[in-house]
């Protein structure tokens, strides 16, 4: 996957090894499978599948398992219910998994199921969203504020300091991914002449949403110079919105993930300009890789931030995988 290739020779360059793969190093234990080649049993909870990003991390844990050889792994998905997601962390727990990996999509904490597995002695890898508390293995997933600032300062240069920049938030208010992603693009923005406005809708993560609230927004406002939105799968949406109405000229986009989707427009030289890369094929894959050296008994860091690259029409084309999962 040329994405996760980039990216992991990126690490490599920077001396970060431990927060790129197998040479986990730092300080915390777990349960030791009793080596690599002990067959094992891992259980993928997530929270929702309903979005490409999460099913593409849940379909890399399970492509790194397959070329691992010797471990099976059960997926569940909660359908966007935080009861159920403990429901599923606790029936893995009884089902005597290994190790879990849990993907809590935009829960801020989940209690009960952090403790079940806890309270099995199960060591549990949280990939993309860190729940509130301390009680988990790992966690491996983005800066978010520092991708939004990414976002914002490429806008500003693109814009010369002035303009309007239309937000798309994903929701709900509260979430703690959406508001470092906007807080960070605002910070971005700091000293220019750039006015920002937040839709009153949010486009709940996907592309019809984003789609809608763009129509809206553009149905009330003429002066839009640029959008920003929390995710590539809005910006995507939003992008055909503004397209539809014949403004694509007028308006260009911003994004965060890394979709292989916006991918493509960036590198195709449309209005979508700028994103950030959050690979969720490359957090799911780190994850497993997360979980299974703590299985084989190695001492990991507790949190590891991976690099998120700035990615324009300029180097687009080194991280664009038509093949890749998400």
């Amino acid at each position: 996957m040329r994405k996760l290739a980039a990216v992991l020779a990126a690490c490599l360059l920077a001396s970060t090894v431990a927060a790129c793969g197998d040479d986990d190093s730092g300080g915390n234990g777990g349960s030791a499978s009793g080596g690599s080649e002990e067959k094992v049993t891992i259980g993928m909870a997530s929270f929702t599948l309903a979005a490409p990003y999460f099913v593409g991390m849940t379909e890399a844990v399970e492509q790194a398992a397959a070329e691992a050889g010797n471990v099976e792994v059960i997926t569940t998905d909660a359908n966007g219910d935080a009861a159920k997601l403990t429901s599923d962390v606790e029936d893995l727990v009884a089902r005597g998994v290994d190790g879990l990996i849990i993907s809590a999509g935009p829960l801020e904490s989940a209690p009960a199921a952090l403790n079940s597995a806890e309270q099995a002695d199960i060591p549990t890898v949280l990939v993309d969203r860190k729940l509130t508390g301390d009680n988990y293995t790992s966690w491996i997933g983005p800066d978010n504020e520092a991708i939004g600032r990414q976002d914002g300062e490429y806008l500003a240069k693109q814009l010369g300091g002035e303009g309007k920049v239309v937000i798309i938030r994903g929701g709900p208010a509260d979430n703690t991914i959406g508001l470092a992603r906007t807080n960070g693009m605002l910070s971005g923005l700091e000293g220019t002449g750039i006015e920002t406005a937040k839709a009153p809708e949010f486009g709940e993560w996907g592309t019809d949403g984003g789609q809608k609230v763009m129509e809206d927004v553009l149905a009330s406002t003429d002066d839009i110079d640029a959008v920003f939105c929390e995710n590539d799968s809005m910006c995507l949406g939003a992008q055909k919105a503004i397209r539809d109405a014949g403004r694509e000229e007028d308006i260009i986009l911003a994004g965060v993930d890394g979709q292989k989707e916006a991918l493509k427009a960036i590198l195709d030289g449309t209005n979508y300009v700028v994103t950030g890369l959050n690979d969720s094929g490359q957090i799911g894959s780190e994850g497993f890789k997360r979980l299974k050296a703590i299985l084989d008994g190695k001492e990991v860091e507790k949190d590891t931030v991976l690099p998120s690259p700035q990615i324009t029409k300029e180097n687009a084309e080194e991280y664009y995988d038509p093949n890749s999962i998400f």
